[in-house]
């Protein structure tokens, strides 16, 4: 249900905490340009390095002691906005594994929550009752911001007998208006970027670039996300949206995300989704 990576590169380290089904790639330090993708074990990967002082015989004596890292630990998990018991039982789950976490920076700085935030056909308004019943409620208990990007059912849409097509878009600004209520949901654009420590966040609507080739709707991404990447000199770049780039889950890969040309993913360091 809840796996962990973590890879230190000297005396930076991403901690990611992934709740359920994922999809990760990722290029970083110790881990090659293959990806990981599934719900399987993960385990941690790190490396330090001794400090080391010179004498006056020029020796290197090694101290032995690591120096201490500075941490960036966040939980990325989607397709939660039920309100059904497993959501509550997903948010005691992260819930403990960020208690176990006690080291120099216990717990969890913030999530990562990777869309289809409320089943079947999104909200209707800022004042939707989904807002507390498939978010504050089943999340009260985890005291962290969440970075919301948002997937097809949140931008509603039926078609023969099917909801979550993605196409009623201006529903997103009922989003964006929540974040100006919540003191938890994050979300200051359909797309956007954000940073923590050493770490450069870039979050994707990737429904409006699922409907790109017949609306042109991913043309403002396309002017943003090079410049964005290209202006980042963070020691990690982790790009985070609701439709995976490469999965072996239920959907499989999102279309690869053909036409696009402009998408990038060698820029960044982490690629992660839902759906």
């Amino acid at each position: 249900m809840v796996n962990c990576v973590e890879n230190l590169m000297s005396r930076s380290v991403v901690s990611l905490l992934v709740v359920g089904s994922f999809s990760l790639a990722c290029d970083k330090g110790a881990v090659d340009d293959t990806a990981v993708v599934g719900t399987g074990v993960v385990t941690d990967t790190a490396t330090t390095d001794t400090t080391e002082t010179e004498t006056s015989e020029t020796q290197t004596v090694d101290t032995g002691t690591p120096p201490v890292p500075d941490i960036v630990r966040f939980i990325a998990f989607g397709d939660g906005g039920t309100g059904s018991t497993d959501q509550y039982d997903n948010a005691q789950a992260v819930l403990a594994l960020c208690e176990q976490k006690t080291d120099s920076e216990a717990g969890c700085d913030f999530a990562l929550y990777l869309g289809d935030n409320f089943y079947d056909e999104g909200v209707d308004s800022v004042s939707d009752e989904q807002f507390e019943t498939k978010f504050e409620q089943p999340y009260a208990d985890l005291d962290f911001p969440f970075y919301v990007v948002l997937g097809n059912h949140d931008y509603g849409g039926c078609l023969f007998g099917s909801c979550g097509a993605g196409y009623e878009f201006d529903k997103a600004q009922y989003y964006l208006d929540y974040a100006t209520l919540s003191t938890k949901w994050m979300m200051p654009s359909e797309y956007y970027t954000f940073s923590n420590d050493h770490v450069d966040f870039f979050g994707l609507d990737t429904n409006a670039l699922m409907w790109d080739p017949w609306f042109g709707t991913g043309q403002d991404q396309a002017a943003w996300l090079p410049q964005a990447l290209a202006s980042s000199s963070a020691d990690w770049k982790i790009a985070f949206g609701h439709h995976p780039f490469i999965s072996n889950g239920q959907h499989g890969n999102a279309g690869e995300y053909e036409g696009l040309d402009w998408l990038d993913w060698a820029s960044t360091d982490v690629v992660t989704g839902g759906y």
